[in-house]
């Protein structure tokens, strides 16, 4: 009963505190790098870049298609942009729903923070606060008014993960790596794993493997998912984590 008490705890609490990044992306030759955090209510950007040019992020798989969703901090005081199609400047939103957080420089690379709602205003790419992926689109320009970028431009994907606060990550018994998982699961701990479990987020059981002071575990088998991971130590006490299964 404790067992059950405890696990159901710890989804409860994951469920209300679930924050998730992409930790940071390193957007080609532009030199440019982007960082996108979610929380349950609100979407963080950080962008750096060269400072003397504009800085442009798309989200989704359009491009600059007609009426795509961009970020993008230039000579304007605006940073919500509708993208109008490939050869067309931007227009800036009516609603501007990105607010700056931070703006600095240091030896010539900016570096912008800014926030918005998850599901931002009309016409915005949507946000989701979980664990998947968003692609977008970059550009770099010659300078901070909007203009031709050239080939200083080009596509990624930002993979959304599981974030733990400095706190929490020094409070856990195990770590693991790497999260997101495909097959082989590594964890270090303050002590000897003896079994490990894995739950779905409902809280049924679906594997447990003997660890004996091992490792690693092969997790090839799971199906694709979050899994709560219940990690019994040789000293009598037990950690929780959570990871995805790819």
């Amino acid at each position: 009963m404790k067992k059950i008490f405890t696990l159901t705890a710890f989804l409860t609490l994951l469920a209300a505190n679930a924050q998730f990044t992409s930790g940071n992306v390193n957007l080609g030759s532009t030199g440019m790098v982007v960082k996108l955090d979610t929380n349950s209510t609100t979407a963080t950007i950080t962008l750096t870049g060269n400072s003397n040019s504009y800085l442009g992020i798309g989200f989704g798989s359009a491009g600059m298609a007609n009426g795509s969703d961009g970020f993008i901090y230039n000579s304007q005081n605006t940073l919500d942009y509708t993208f109008t199609g490939v050869g067309s400047n931007p227009v800036a939103d009516t609603a501007q729903n990105w607010t700056v957080v931070s703006n600095t420089v240091t030896s010539g690379t900016r570096t912008i923070v800014a926030t918005r709602t998850l599901a931002g205003g009309s016409g915005d790419y949507a946000i989701a606060n979980a664990a998947g992926t968003i692609p977008i689109s970059y550009a770099r320009g010659t300078g901070l008014s909007l203009a031709n970028h050239g080939t200083s431009r080009g596509y990624s994907t930002l993979v959304m993960t599981a974030a733990l606060s400095t706190e929490e990550f020094d409070q856990q018994k195990v770590k693991v790596y790497p999260n997101p998982v495909t097959d082989l699961l590594n964890f270090t701990a303050n002590g000897t794993i003896k079994k490990v479990s894995f739950y779905d987020t409902s809280g049924k059981l679906v594997k447990t493997a003997a660890a004996d002071g091992k490792n690693s575990i092969d997790v090839s088998a799971l199906e694709k998912g979050t899994y709560v991971v219940e990690y019994e130590l040789t000293d009598g006490s037990t950690s929780y984590d959570k990871i995805i299964k790819k």
